[in-house]
C-alpha cells in the first residue's frame, strides 16, 4: 500500500468560520452534493474540480474550500461519498473504522470501493453535464484514493493532501499529472510510505509534485486550527499548492 487504511486522526481537527455561499444539490436524485460557482468574470471556461472529501464529508470545511475554489474561478462540486454515512468530526476513541468501511453504521450502507467507485463516476458525468470539458480532482484523507482511482474515467489532472489508503497499483495507474501535500507527522502517510510513493510516481513519468509541510499532523489541509499562525500558514501553502498544479495543468 502506497498509503494506510484511515484511523480516529482522520477525524480530529477544528470547525472553521464562514458562510458557505454554495448549494446543495442532488446527483442523480440520490447523491448529496455541494456546489461552489465562481463570478462570471473570474470562471474558467469548461474547466471544473471534482472535490472527494475526508470522511467528515459534506461539511463546513469541505463547504468553505470549495468555495476557496470558486474564488479562484474553478466550477467545484463536494460529493458525499458516504450515502449519508460520514464520521463526525473529533470522532470518540474506540470508533472502528474497519467496521464503518465494511458495513456503515447501520450495517448495511458500506464504504468500500464497490460502494464509493459508482458515486465517483456519476459525479464526473454531472460535472459533464455542467459543461466541464477539462476535470481535475481534489481527494483529502479518504477521497485522495478515489481522485487515484479515477483518472481512467475522466480527471485529467489531480492533487491529495495526506492521502489515506491508497494502493501502490492504483497510484501506479494514473495518466496525468498528481501533487501531493504531506504532514510531517501522519501514521496514514509516514515517510516510508511517502518515499515508496516517490519511486512509483517516477516510475510512470507523469508531472508529479510532492510538499512536504512540517509541524504539520494528519488532515492538516483542511481541519487544521486556524488560530496556530503555523497550521494556518501550512493549510493556506497547501490550498495554493493545489491552485497553481491546476493553473498549469489544467484546461
Amino acid at each position: 500500500m502506497a498509503s494506510n487504511p484511515p484511523a480516529r486522526c482522520c477525524t480530529l481537527g477544528t470547525l472553521h468560520e464562514g458562510e458557505p455561499k454554495g448549494k446543495i444539490i442532488k446527483i442523480d436524485n440520490t447523491i448529496e452534493a455541494y456546489v461552489a460557482t465562481p463570478a462570471e468574470k473570474t470562471a474558467r471556461e469548461d474547466v471544473a474540480i471534482l472535490y472527494l472529501p475526508d470522511v467528515i464529508g459534506v461539511w463546513q470545511n469541505s463547504k468553505l474550500m470549495a468555495d476557496a475554489f470558486a474564488e479562484r474561478g474553478y466550477l467545484t462540486v463536494v460529493v458525499d461519498l458516504f450515502n449519508g454515512d460520514p464520521v463526525s468530526l473529533n470522532r470518540v476513541e474506540g470508533f472502528d473504522f474497519a467496521q464503518w468501511l465494511a458495513h456503515g453504521t447501520g450495517g448495511d450502507n458500506p464504504h468500500t470501493k464497490e460502494a464509493v467507485d459508482p458515486i465517483v463516476v456519476k459525479a464526473i458525468a454531472a460535472l459533464r453535464d455542467m459543461g466541464a470539458k477539462h476535470i481535475g480532482a481534489v481527494g483529502y484523507c479518504f477521497g485522495a484514493k478515489y481522485v487515484v482511482r479515477h483518472y481512467k474515467d475522466g480527471i485529467e489532472v489531480g492533487y491529495v493532501a495526506h492521502p489515506s489508503f491508497v494502493d501502490e497499483d492504483e497510484l501506479a495507474a494514473i495518466t496525468g499529472p498528481l501533487a501531493i501535500s504531506a504532514a510531517e507527522t501522519d501514521s496514514i502517510f509516514p515517510a516510508e510510505k511517502r518515499h515508496r510513493s516517490e519511486e512509483i510516481l517516477a516510475e510512470t513519468k507523469q508531472p508529479y509534485q510532492v510538499n512536504l509541510f512540517s509541524n504539520t499532523n494528519h488532515g492538516f489541509a483542511v481541519r487544521s486550527d486556524l488560530s496556530d499562525k503555523q497550521q494556518k500558514f501550512a493549510k493556506e501553502q497547501a490550498f495554493l499548492q493545489a491552485v497553481t498544479w491546476f493553473d498549469h495543468y489544467l484546461g
